[in-house]
């Protein structure tokens, strides 16, 4: 399990929010402290304005760097949303057709997929916050496709029902899969070093401005500092849809045939 997949299981969103703001603060502030013990403060005066050009090119590329992540995450989450809804939606086709396709045939589908939902919703979505399947899931799941495969039509309008409701397993699997390999996909691990690297580069340029006042120096240093971690507290409440106080619901699942 990735290491920010784990911070989100055990730590919810606020209290790690909170964490993230001490620590900016904090470093910020020791951070300027070791500079205005070491370097003279006439001398940092002196190259504010190569300074400033430099930390501008840095900020800006930090900036890109960040809303690109960040559009990355959202759009991840939205997809997890989708095929999660779509799983959903196949399952409700499911139970809806499947009263056309004989008595007998209909109550056994249609308590396979009541199975299938209390499975989700009460072991298998614990389970995607590791970024696991449950086994009893898939297993229903395969069922369900051997109970369809050996069902044999008995007169057109079955026919026709039973060749969409094929298309809705298939399509079904198929959201299913996507929905795991989301609950797995987060920020790469390179790409967290590269926005910790740039968001400890970004706050420390601001320490070599020169400023006659220590105090406000360290709220500049810190403002910045706290907008950077919440920008990246975003990121990781988003990375992982199912995981954490942000995480995905199976309320759509609820749905499906009013299991509560």
């Amino acid at each position: 399990m990735p290491f920010i997949q784990k911070v989100l299981l055990y730590i919810p969103i606020i209290p790690l929010g909170i964490i993230m703001i001490f620590l900016a603060v904090a470093l910020s502030v020791a951070g300027l402290s070791i500079v205005w013990r070491f370097v003279p403060r006439n001398m940092l005066k002196a190259h504010n304005d190569l300074t400033g050009a430099i930390f501008q090119a840095v900020a800006m590329a930090y900036t890109v760097l960040l809303a690109f992540v960040v559009v990355i995450s959202w759009q991840n989450y939205d997809k997890a949303v989708a095929h999660t809804e779509t799983e959903a939606n196949c399952l409700v086709n499911l139970y809806r057709s499947s009263s056309v396709l004989g008595k007998a045939f209909g109550e056994k589908a249609r308590s396979s997929i009541r199975d299938y939902v209390k499975v989700v919703i009460k072991d298998e979505w614990e389970s995607l916050g590791r970024g696991k399947e449950d086994p009893k899931a898939r297993a229903i799941l395969r069922d369900m496709w051997m109970l369809y495969k050996e069902y044999e039509p008995k007169s057109e309008k079955e026919f026709l029902f039973y060749e969409e409701d094929i298309e809705a397993l298939d399509d079904l699997r198929e959201a299913r899969r996507l929905r795991i390999i989301d609950s797995r996909t987060g920020v790469h691990p390179v790409l967290w070093f590269v926005l910790a690297i740039g968001a400890l580069t970004t706050v420390g340029f601001t320490f070599f401005f020169g400023s006659d006042k220590f105090i406000n120096h360290a709220v500049m240093a810190s403002i910045l500092g706290i907008i950077i971690v919440l920008i990246l507290l975003t990121i990781v409440a988003f990375s992982f849809p199912f995981t954490g106080s942000a995480r995905i619901e199976p309320s759509m699942f609820m749905q499906v045939i009013g299991i509560t």
